[in-house]
């Protein structure tokens, strides 16, 4: 059985000078952002989904994981009745809710 060659979705292709800088600097966001240059590029041209770095993702992710853990053990040391510790989960939580915050809307 052979194999159909897939047809390539972009049919054009536009020219663009740019210095070395920004050349440099365009290749480095888009490498942030996990994507291709030229996806890159099409995105902010045409204002397509927004780009976000995998790393926000990630780290907003684990962030969230780890404020499910310490969500359980903020419960079980309520149970235990220590006020010292409970101040110091309660703002440990807190400060993963703004950390998640600030990365949610660098988006």
């Amino acid at each position: 059985m052979e194999k159909q060659k897939t047809t390539n979705r972009f049919q054009r292709r536009r020219t663009l000078r740019l210095t070395a800088e920004e050349d440099e600097r365009m290749t480095q966001q888009a490498a942030t952002a996990g994507i291709s240059v030229s996806e890159y590029m099409r995105r902010l041209f045409f204002g397509g989904r927004p780009i976000i770095a995998r790393t926000d993702d990630q780290t907003i992710r684990e962030l969230r994981r780890l404020g499910g853990l310490l969500k359980y053990h903020f419960k079980a040391v309520k149970r235990t009745g220590n006020p010292a510790t409970l101040s110091e989960l309660d703002a440990a939580l807190r400060e993963i809710r703004y950390a998640i915050k600030v990365l949610s809307e660098r988006r």
